[in-house]
Parts: structure tokens; C-alpha cells; sequence
């Protein structure tokens, strides 16, 4: 890292650990999706990638920042026409992050040519809108890889290849060996979409192609032998499908060896949807009348028809209590994600406990998602009977008087309900305990709403929810956003990828008029004391946004919760939106920190426009009292120091 674009004295990391352990937080995460990373000159094709140059550099920083772990998104192949990580594979990582600057260099046979990498950057289109700039570094990375496949099969082939060579050919064929249960399904799909000419398996469904994993009866033999045919007959486009894998799964090796140096756990995220490739490889798990969506909700109000499929309760267990294979199935899933990551992420852990089922099928999804029902607490519905069969509950443990939704529909629990409940939460948890990870680095995306069962399991592992504190409702005391309302467990954050970031935020409350209330309700939180001084308090941070922002950073830390989430707009002072839940829109997922990440966020705090993390250290001690002041006198003219030298620009 440069020290002349960010200037940190040689204390700052010390003395940002000390506050963080004087305020009992345990983690401090730095959340940031692989698309928003940002990329340096030279190889930039115009989407950001962890495993980057760029990346290396943004990633130091935060650890010489003081942050102790990062949060990724889901990490999954996206297609061309779509980009959302949510929508990605499950096995498969996504090749559009496989870093093509090393490519070029002896370590990888020079699998491409010097410049190669640095002509595409230059080529991109710079001024087309985000879609655009998706697909085309979707198309120019498919290019590159297809290059560098070509002159591995050359090279490999030769009379003496050189010992690079040798050596990916070597662990190509080890890895192959290793993850030949879930390469090989998603590899034929690719095959086979390519063969019927469209990037979708609907069109093709109703045939033998269609059901090539989940054969109807009598069809056993025949999908057995159209996949051995595929075999041979597509053995080089399989090899490609791996070599491409094999490449971005060894640049997440390298980026675990480097967040590892830095003593930075590395998250990863349990998405709760499959991509369409994970719905044909895997569709005779799922149930065949019913999809997953979210009902309405404080966060969507109209509910939304996700459209994921719902694994079959009925094949968790075989007939002697087993494995069945559904839960084989999520045991080789966790097993590869807990490998290849500190911790995890859960993403609507409601999907794994409790989920919102709808009728598939039908005209309309948003219809039929407001007038669905819990999967597990539904035994006697009358327009939706078929649920019965899987129900956890008894009718009188149900209180009729609220939505189906509600978080208080289930209004008990046996101990045993709770384990039948927590089948498949158990998975995650054993899959942990099995590649050594701690359970308090499982992150359950709880927001607004917490149904019975979703809490008393979350409870039988010591785990919290997440606290959003933007969203809080400064009327309403005991609202769940509220951050004197955050447990231990918890993870707080002002925001994340699904919300406005707060510098959007503080103009918003500024113009309309609402600054001022959240000013008092951060002077209450930050200083305990009513009297003069908490009144100046609200005074300064109403007349001064860059300020106010700063203390709602501050609020996190000062709050009970040993677990700190900042989303990287929010580190860094910038004001787009990262993704706007329930739209469709191109903008999504595309924001990015830019090339001059370093030069902008410098600039920014000279003004309070980013978070200074020692000036807000610093406000979330002096919440503690007269009595934390005293005792960390020294510790606070430390970071009264280093916040200064930020703004000040002066290491």
C-alpha cells in the first residue's frame, strides 16, 4: 500500500485493535461484493474482481484500517443476462473474477501474451451504461479464458512443456478428480444449452436433456447413457468448463493466503436461491408445486416471488433415518463453502427453518406469494392442504388472529419441534464444527422480521440477527433497528448492499427535515448524561451532517453488540445505491469503487464525508461516561490524534 495516497501513522492499527477490544467488539467487517472491487490501470475490463491487483491493495488497506474480517458476497457463476449474485451457481465459482494480469506471467505458463490483458482494458467501453459494460466484460473475459485454454492445450501437448505447465496440468487433473460430482453436472449444462442454442433449460425441460439428473421411472438407463455419450463426445469442452474452474478456485487460494497474512477472516454468503443451472442439475430435490419467495414485510411491503425452488422435506432423511439426499446434498454444499471461507454469511436464513412457500404456476407470482404460507406451520389451510404433510406444528399452537407472515403466528415450541425446525440449520452448524469454524462467524440475515421458530433456533446456537440501524424508528422504542435494542450476538450496521448508503441518507434527512431528530436520538445514545453537554451535542450534529454521520457510525460501537458490519460506500463516502431490492433495473450490482479509490476517500475526510473510524472510536468511548474517559485517557488522545492527522491529511 502506498502510503502517500492514504497516509496512516505507524500507530493506527494499534491503536484502532485497542478501542475495538475497550469496546468489546469481536469483529469489525468490512462488507464489499466482488463486482465493486476496484481494479488498477492496465487491467481494468470493468468489473471488479477479489482476486485482482486492486483488490489486494483495497483489501491491505482495510486490515491497516483496523477492520478484522471481510464480507463477500455470493461468489457463483452469473450469466450474461443477468447479473445478480444471488441468481449465481452454488458449486461453480464465477470466472469473471479470475484475475487475467497473472496470466501473462511465467508462474502460469504465459498462458497469455504480454499486453494482452492491458489491450482489453483499453478497449472497454467507458461510456456505456452499466448493462452494457456488464456484458461486454462477460464476453471479454470469456475471450481471454478461451485464450489462455487454447495455449494451455498447446503447451501442455509439446514434446517438453515447462515446469508451469506440468504443474497446472498436474493439479487440473487433481482438482478434476476432487470435484467431479458437481463439475461434471454443471458442465453438461453449459454443453447442453449450447447445443440446443439458448442459455436456458425451460425451453428443453420436458425432455430426457431436460431431466437428465431426476429421470422419470423407466428413463434411468437412458439418462445413464446420454450422459456417459456427453462424456466422450463433449470430453474437451468438460476439460475447458474445468480448467476455467480450476484457475479462479486456486486465485481464491491465493486470496485465503493473503487475507490470512492480514489476519482478515474471509466471509462468504449462503445464498438462499439456486441459479437456473443448480435447478436443472438438482430439480429432483425439490418440491414440484411450490416455489420460495418473501412475504410482505416492513422491508417488502407486497412481499416478493423469488421464484427459487423449495428443497423436498420428504428426502432429508432416507427410511432408516440417514442421509437422504437432500441433506447429502447440503452436506457436500457446506462442506465446500466452510472450506473456502472463515465464515458465512446466511443469506434469509427463514429459507432454511421456516420458508415461505407459494403455488407455482400460477398467473400471478405476486398474488400467489401473498397468499402463501410457512412451509413447516401450516397443518390445516384450506387453500393450500398440501402442506399439511410437512407440518411441525398442531393447530392450537397457531394464533389465528394474526397473518400467516406474522412473526407470532407459531406461538410455541417443544424442544423437539425446534430440532425438526432445524434440520437443515444443522447442517450449516455440523459443517463448522467439522472444517474448525467458529459458530459465532455464522451471520443470520434476520432484518425485520424473526418468526418463532427462525428465533428459537437461532437461540439453541447462541446466534443473533442483524440490526440495520438506518431503518431505525426513532418513535418507536422498541423497534428492532434501534440500537440500544442490539444484543451481543448481533451483527450492527448502518447499512448494507440492499439500502441507500448513509452520505445518500444524510442528504435525504437534511433537505427533508428530519436531521434534527436524529441528531437528539444520537446525542441520547452518545451521551448517557441528560444536561448542557448532550444538548450541544445534538446542536453540533443538526448543523453539521458530516458530523452526524460520523455519530451514527459511532452508535454501532457504543451499542452492546460485539459484532460491527460497514458496507463499503459507507466506509468510503460514496452515495450510490449498490442494489435497490425488488427492481429490475441494470444499475444493480454495478457499483463500484474506482480506480482512485484511495485519492477520493482521502479527500473526503478532510470534510467528514467518509468514516474516519479513530474520530468515530473515539465518540463511541465517550458514551461509556465520566468513568470510560477517565480509564481510557490515553487511548482517546490517541485517536483524537489520529482522527485530526486523517482530516488533516498529514501521516
Amino acid at each position: 500500500m502506498s502510503r502517500d495516497s492514504l497516509p496512516l501513522p505507524e500507530d493506527h492499527h494499534r491503536l484502532v485493535t485497542q478501542a475495538l477490544a475497550a469496546l468489546e467488539v469481536r469483529n469489525l467487517v468490512l462488507s464489499i461484493q466482488d463486482a465493486s472491487f476496484p481494479s488498477v490501470p492496465g487491467e481494468d475490463l470493468g468489473r471488479g474482481s477479489p482476486y485482482s491487483r486492486g483488490a489486494a491493495d483495497f483489501l491491505e488497506t482495510a486490515h491497516t484500517l483496523g477492520f478484522t474480517g471481510i464480507q463477500l458476497g455470493p461468489q457463483g457463476q452469473t450469466s450474461e443476462a443477468n447479473a445478480s449474485p444471488y441468481d449465481g451457481t452454488l458449486f461453480s465459482r464465477n470466472v469473471l473474477n479470475g484475475a487475467l494480469s497473472p496470466l501473462e506471467d511465467a508462474a502460469w505458463g504465459a498462458l497469455l501474451p504480454r499486453g494482452r490483458v492491458a489491450a482489453l482494458a483499453e478497449a472497454r467501453p467507458r461510456s456505456a451504461g452499466p448493462g452494457e459494460r456488464y456484458r461486454w466484460a462477460f464476453r471479454a473475459q470469456l475471450t481471454a479464458l478461451d485464450e489462455a485454454w487454447t495455449s494451455f492445450r498447446r503447451q501442455r501437448a509439446e514434446p517438453s512443456p515447462s515446469a508451469a505447465v506440468k504443474g497446472l496440468a498436474d493439479r487440473l487433473r487433481v482438482f478434476r478428480q476432487r470435484n467431479q460430482a458437481w463439475l461434471l453436472r454443471d458442465a453438461l449444462f453449459e454443453v447442453l444449452c449450447e447445443e440446443k442454442g439458448v442459455p436456458d433449460w425451460r425451453p428443453w425441460a420436458d425432455s430426457l436433456d431436460g431431466r437428465l439428473w431426476s429421470p422419470r421411472p423407466g428413463e434411468e438407463g437412458a439418462a445413464a447413457a446420454r450422459i456417459q455419450a456427453l462424456e466422450s463426445s463433449a470430453s474437451e469442452a468438460l476439460e475447458r468448463y474445468a480448467f476455467f474452474q480450476f484457475l479462479v478456485h486456486e486465485q481464491h487460494e491465493g486470496l485465503r493466503e493473503r487475507t490470512a497474512r492480514w489476519s482478515l477472516k474471509l466471509y462468504g454468503d449462503l445464498q438462499i436461491g439456486f441459479s437456473p443451472r443448480d435447478a436443472w442439475a438438482w430439480q429432483g430435490l425439490f418440491l414440484r408445486t411450490y416455489l420460495m419467495g418473501a412475504p410482505p414485510s416492513r422491508t417488502n411491503p407486497e412481499g416478493q416471488p423469488w421464484n427459487y425452488p423449495v428443497l423436498d422435506p420428504e428426502q432429508y432423511f432416507t427410511q432408516g433415518l440417514g442421509h437422504g439426499a437432500v441433506l447429502r446434498f447440503m452436506d457436500a454444499r457446506m462442506d465446500k463453502m466452510l472450506a473456502e471461507y472463515d465464515g458465512l454469511r446466511l443469506d434469509h436464513p427463514h429459507g432454511l427453518v421456516c420458508p415461505w412457500v407459494y403455488r407455482s404456476g400460477q398467473a400471478d407470482a405476486l398474488a400467489a406469494v401473498q397468499h402463501g404460507a410457512r412451509l413447516f406451520s401450516s397443518p390445516d389451510l384450506s387453500d393450500h392442504p398440501e402442506l399439511a404433510r410437512f407440518a411441525v406444528v398442531h393447530p392450537e399452537q397457531l394464533d389465528r388472529s394474526v397473518p400467516r407472515y406474522a412473526d407470532g403466528e407459531v406461538t410455541s415450541l417443544t424442544p423437539e419441534q425446534v430440532q425438526r425446525y432445524s434440520i437443515l440449520f444443522d447442517t450449516v452448524v455440523a459443517a463448522a464444527r467439522r472444517n474448525g469454524r467458529d459458530l459465532g462467524d455464522l451471520l443470520g440475515e434476520v432484518l425485520s422480521t424473526l418468526p418463532y421458530p427462525l428465533g428459537r433456533v437461532l437461540a439453541r446456537y447462541g446466534l443473533g440477527r442483524f440490526r440495520v440501524t438506518q431503518k431505525a424508528d426513532l418513535r418507536n422504542p422498541s423497534d428492532v433497528y434501534r440500537s440500544e435494542n442490539v444484543a451481543p450476538e448481533d451483527w450492527v450496521m448502518v447499512g448494507n448492499h440492499d439500502t441507500k448508503s448513509l452520505w445518500r441518507l444524510v442528504g435525504e434527512w437534511q433537505w427533508r427535515g428530519t436531521l434534527k431528530a436524529q441528531a437528539d436520538y444520537l446525542a441520547t445514545r452518545l451521551c448517557p448524561e441528560a444536561g448542557p453537554r448532550r444538548e450541544d451535542l445534538a446542536r453540533a450534529l443538526a448543523q453539521d451532517p458530516g458530523k452526524l454521520a460520523q455519530a451514527k457510525f459511532a452508535d454501532l460501537f457504543a451499542s452492546r453488540a460485539r459484532n460491527v458490519m460497514v458496507f463499503f460506500t459507507d466506509l468510503l463516502g460514496m452515495t450510490g445505491t449498490y442494489n435497490e431490492p425488488g427492481t429490475v433495473d441494470e444499475r444493480n450490482w454495478s457499483l463500484r469503487a474506482s480506480e482512485d479509490w484511495r485519492a477520493e476517500y482521502r479527500e473526503r475526510l478532510r470534510t467528514d464525508a467518509a468514516m474516519n473510524l479513530p474520530a468515530v472510536l473515539a465518540l463511541a468511548l465517550r458514551a461509556g461516561g465520566a468513568a470510560s474517559v477517565t480509564k481510557h485517557r490515553e487511548l482517546l488522545a490517541g485517536l483524537d490524534r489520529l482522527a485530526d492527522q486523517l482530516r488533516q491529511d498529514t501521516p
